[in-house]
């Protein structure tokens, strides 16, 4: 947990909902696959996986057009900014990008201990914009083909229709092999915080990704609350049980090349074999 998530609006939906200043989501970045991204970054995707590139929202002082590097600058003031950046955090001293895979989510409970993640935990904090995740049940009576506790997706939002914001981090890699003026000259990645499942998603999995409310998104995303105890005050303040639904879907999402709005929508009963209700902890399909 988090593995895969869904990102269903477009940029200007986001920068209306988030209070967005800066659409950068136009500016070109390096990216770590192979084969064109499909749907392409910025587009609504709802199967959102590791590697791919996805909007976040982060504050930062704009770079000046002749300064290539993303360092930070003294003298422009901080605006909100919606970016596309790589899923998957690599740390600025990484030798390798490929750790990144590694990195997708950073555990709250030990955020300020880890190298990899308290750097950018006290000074490149970020919002995860998503319409919902996905989160795989093992079930306690059902086994698949192999033997193995049988795997039911289900897809979890929020039940009041607000926005959806995961806390998260963000880093700069710079490439060795990038042109020091071209897109390509900085690797921007993120992670998304995970914590301890709330009573009823634990039913689905004993990890849930770390939301933060509107009315907390401005700390979170300040760049001049650098100090530990604010990091940690904020995190225990995102601590807000029932705020969310989970239903089952297709087992499709499994396919990282399967996309589509037909991903979020509810699997029908007689299809469910050996699921636990979150909400009550029946079995159904037994």
């Amino acid at each position: 947990m988090c593995g895969r998530y869904a990102a269903s609006a477009r940029p200007d939906e986001l920068v209306e909902a988030y209070d967005v200043e800066l659409d950068a989501t136009g500016e070109g970045s390096l990216s770590l696959l192979k084969n064109p991204q499909t749907p392409p970054p910025g587009e609504p995707d709802y199967n959102v996986a590791p590697s791919k590139q996805a909007p976040v929202v982060l504050t930062r002082a704009p770079r000046a057009a002749s300064d290539g590097a993303p360092s930070e600058e003294t003298g422009p003031v901080p605006v909100r900014q919606l970016r596309l950046l790589t899923w998957g955090l690599v740390p600025s001293w990484a030798k390798d990008p490929s750790i990144g895979a590694r990195m997708i989510n950073a555990r709250q409970e030990t955020l300020l201990d880890k190298p990899a993640f308290a750097r950018a935990a006290l000074a490149r904090r970020a919002l995860v914009p998503i319409s919902g995740w996905y989160e795989w049940q093992a079930s306690p009576v059902a086994t698949d083909t192999r033997g193995r506790p049988r795997k039911q997706p289900f897809y979890v939002t929020r039940s009041d229709g607000r926005p959806l914001a995961l806390a998260g981090l963000y880093e700069f890699w710079r490439n060795p092999q990038g042109d020091p003026d071209g897109a390509d000259a900085w690797l921007v990645t993120y992670a998304v915080l995970t914590t301890a499942a709330e009573p009823g998603l634990d039913r689905i999995h004993e990890r849930q990704p770390l939301a933060l409310e509107p009315e907390q998104w401005q700390d979170w995303l300040d760049p001049d609350l650098t100090d530990a105890d604010d990091v940690r005050s904020m995190v225990a303040a995102a601590h807000v049980p029932g705020r969310f639904t989970a239903w089952p879907v297709s087992r499709a999402v499994g396919n990282a090349g399967s996309n589509g709005a037909g991903l979020v929508e509810p699997l029908p009963s007689t299809e469910l074999v050996g699921v636990v209700d979150p909400a009550s902890g029946e079995v159904i399909g037994g």
